[in-house]
């Protein structure tokens, strides 16, 4: 909070002239008009950023900051929060996936009788605006299986999400609705988050929209072996919390009280299912790599460093001679990984990674997880109590070397056309609740029926589409008769019988 200080104010005062007042107003007037030349020079559309994080920082300074000192109450974290945490519905159809028993399920979505074994279920959760153009960061576990998935925003505007890409392994998912200029949150720094500071938990439980809870840091690095029964390459480094989260917040919002994302809320400690006391968080800075991978590639281009490791604790030291409880101990290192090429060898107590000091094996992960395959890193560990240095050159699960950046996900075509989503404005427009507009017309089905590009498909053979996934879906293996209804530009409806042939 800025206070102003009382020092010989009135003198002061006396002592500032007109004549200096508008000099400096002049300055100042003309240091403004630099900065937004500068501004639109560096960070035109031609150069724009390739990070979340770097387009947050270009964008976030024409959003209105939050106090950094709460003053007593979260009034202003909430109200600058609240407005960028999603309500998120989706429908699962457990028959069309192919599982109608057992489903990575923490919160017990599923565990009402009134379910019926092989119908369509519902769920929701939340979801957090990490970009004004509509990309949403929220849980895996929230949108998994899911055979539509419904974005609903804090003023209760409705969107159909396409699912840009899913991580397993942290429990992340990135999705993306037709929209621009919404509200959004700014990444904070979850390194520096500490124990015992309030941070504020944002979210949808139990179907309540918008709804904040507060708590403080309870602990850091908590690994609670929740990932780890799908995947043994998962990353579980939470932020815990005693903020209360219940169903229907996962996927939320953590938030410091700058208004900054520290987290994205996934996991309770719970008996019943319910709140009991401990919410789990994943950290944002887990979730910036994994997000911006998936925005640029449709999946996250993991490094492997290649070896089994447990935290060194007093019985363990006591055990293998080891003189101090530091670091992370390797038992095992894989033959032909990114550390046996490096010279890691079992037996090996790892301190830092590329100059961070690791302490636990959560911290380890969470580490490496920040680098891309075929990134050079330097590995400090002890050997028999002496401290030497390594350099790694990490590798991927397939021990390749993936070093390119270039995004790998490409418009597929379909029929001899390509699709887009429509955005909310444009479906009121043409008073529709769902639809896929053909963005492009080539050689093919769709050319030869003489369908125009900006048709609106509605439904295929009778079945609603909401997203280019499933337009793709639908399409992509269709042959003989295929019954495409929908809206021509001039807002008619039409219909178009094709016929294709493999």
């Amino acid at each position: 909070m800025i206070k102003f200080v009382n020092v010989n104010n009135q003198q002061i005062k006396e002592k500032v002239s007109m004549k200096k007042f508008l000099g400096i107003l002049a300055i100042a007037f003309v240091g403004g008009a630099v900065a937004l030349g500068l501004n639109h020079f560096f960070f035109s559309e031609k150069t724009m950023p390739q990070s979340f994080e770097e387009q947050q920082k270009v964008q976030f300074a024409n959003q209105e900051s939050v106090v950094a000192e709460i003053g007593g109450d979260f009034v202003e974290v909430s109200e600058h929060a609240t407005p960028a945490v999603v309500h998120i519905k989706t429908e699962i159809d457990l028959a069309q996936s192919g599982n109608t028993t057992e489903m990575f399920d923490p919160f017990g979505f599923f565990d009402d009788p009134r379910f019926k074994r092989n119908q369509p279920r519902q769920a929701s959760g939340s979801g957090v605006i990490i970009m004004n153009n509509g990309y949403i960061a929220t849980n895996n576990h929230v949108i998994e299986n899911a055979s539509k998935i419904e974005v609903i925003l804090n003023d209760k505007r409705s969107y159909d999400a396409e699912l840009v890409g899913r991580d397993p392994e942290t429990d992340l998912a990135l999705l993306k609705i037709e929209e621009k200029d919404l509200p959004f949150l700014s990444f904070g720094n979850s390194d520096d988050v500490r124990v015992g500071e309030w941070v504020v938990a944002v979210g949808n439980p139990f179907n309540l929209t918008s709804t904040v809870t507060a708590g403080i840091v309870s602990a850091k690095g908590r690994n609670i072996n929740l990932l780890r029964q799908n995947s043994e390459y998962a990353i579980e480094n939470f932020i815990q919390t005693d903020a209360a989260v219940n169903p229907g917040n996962s996927g939320g919002a953590l938030v410091n009280t700058k208004g900054e994302l520290i987290g994205i809320n996934t996991a309770i400690a719970s008996q019943t299912g319910s709140y009991a006391g401990y919410s789990f968080a994943v950290p944002v800075n887990i979730a910036k790599k994994i997000l911006d991978d998936l925005r640029k590639y449709g999946e996250v281009k993991r490094a492997i460093l290649g070896v089994r490791i447990q935290d060194v604790t007093a019985e363990l030291a006591m055990e293998k001679g080891i003189k101090d409880i530091e670091g992370v101990y390797v038992p095992d290192v894989v033959d032909g990984g990114a550390a046996d090429k490096a010279g890691i060898k079992p037996g090996d107590v790892i301190l830092s990674i590329d100059g961070e000091a690791v302490n636990k094996a959560s911290e380890l992960q969470e580490e490496i997880s920040r680098f891309h395959p075929g990134d050079d890193i330097v590995v400090v560990l002890k050997r028999d109590n002496e401290q030497i240095e390594k350099s790694v050159k990490l590798l991927s699960k397939d021990g390749k070397k993936e070093i390119t950046t270039e995004a790998i996900r490409e418009e597929k075509v379909v029929l001899g056309g390509t699709f887009e989503n429509l955005g909310h404005t444009e479906k009121m427009e043409l008073k529709i609740s769902n639809g896929v507009r053909i963005k492009k017309i080539g050689k093919g089905p769709l050319k030869d029926k003489d369908v125009p590009e900006g048709f609106v498909i509605t439904t295929i053979d009778k079945q609603r589409v909401y997203t280019t996934k499933d337009v793709e879906k639908l399409l992509e293996n269709k042959e003989g008769s295929i019954l495409i209804d929908g809206v021509m530009p001039n807002g008619d409806e039409e219909s178009f019988a094709i016929r294709v042939e493999k």
